[in-house]
């Protein structure tokens, strides 16, 4: 059975420019239109009537299920760093598009919303823009690794860095609400909110490590057992390795096996080795096509 994984892939790579090309604009300018309009009408009335609400939502306001990622920056009056942070945002998501292709990213964007959907559908929870725009920043860095981002603007700090630093947060956001007071399933929900970033890199997640910190841990806990022994490579039928080896060296490079000629004594005679003979034997022009093959 081929591996599901590689079969996505090929299909995705099939049909790359289906679905919605250029997804994280409309999401960007979406997401600015609604804090613009809650700056200039100073109430949260929009984005109340687009946010995530379970209660909202089994009365038929359906809608609040795809339209919370809109809902970005409203009550924040820096408007600089929301306009830096929805243009980061776009920016990551036009990358992993070009290299992915349109249909596998907006599978991508599609499923961290309806995971979210689920998951507080069925426990009461609230779905937040904050961990599916963290799932596309963590994508991009483990495909990115050492592109580089300007901390406060001046300082170039690399995205894997900052990648484990988000990971970091997360981890100690499931432990903070497990700790002392076990809230669950509610302290699983950026586990769950992240787990299109899982789904879709699976074991390529380690990619964000630095590769000489993955081998430095390999080297740490790998298993060593005295000095390492060289491997006999066997070759079909090529007989036995060492045998060759122990013979002592002849004055002739090639004999037939069947009337004895050696290319020292016959320096114009051509020389074939039987591929069908067990082991190496070899025969000179007259005989390649006229013996009896060793069993």
């Amino acid at each position: 059975m081929k591996n599901p994984r590689s079969r996505f892939e090929r299909f995705c790579f099939k049909h790359r420019n289906k679905g919605i090309p250029n997804l994280m604009l409309y999401v960007s300018l979406g997401a600015a239109l609604v804090y613009f309009m809650s700056i200039y009408a100073q109430n949260t009335v929009l984005a109340y009537w687009l946010c995530f609400d379970r209660t909202l939502i089994l009365q038929g306001q359906i809608w609040r299920l795809f339209t919370y990622p809109f809902v970005y920056g409203v009550g924040s009056y820096n408007v600089v760093l929301v306009l830096i942070s929805l243009l980061c945002y776009y920016s990551l998501g036009r990358a992993m598009e070009n290299v992915w292709g349109t249909l596998r990213f907006n599978l991508f964007y599609l499923s961290g919303i309806l995971l979210m959907d689920a998951y507080c559908l069925i426990f009461d929870g609230y779905a937040d823009v904050y961990y599916l725009n963290l799932s596309l920043f963590l994508a991009y860095a483990t495909m990115y690794p050492d592109a580089h981002f300007l901390l406060f603007f001046i300082i170039p700090v690399k995205a894997w860095i900052f990648a484990l630093l988000d990971l970091a947060i997360t981890a100690y956001e499931v432990i903070s609400l497990s700790v002392p007071t076990f809230y669950f399933p509610y302290n699983l929900f950026p586990l769950v909110a992240i787990a299109n970033y899982l789904l879709f890199f699976g074991k390529d997640v380690a990619n964000v490590i630095p590769i000489s910190w993955r081998i430095n841990f390999k080297r740490l806990f790998s298993k060593k057992s005295g000095k390492s022994q060289a491997k006999t490579i066997p070759f079909p039928n090529a007989g036995s390795y060492e045998a060759s080896v122990a013979k002592p060296k002849e004055p002739y490079t090639h004999r037939c096996a069947v009337c004895g000629r050696t290319d020292v004594s016959h320096p114009d005679l051509e020389f074939r080795y039987c591929s069908r003979c067990q082991g190496y034997h070899c025969y000179c022009i007259d005989h390649i096509n006229d013996h009896d093959h060793v069993e």
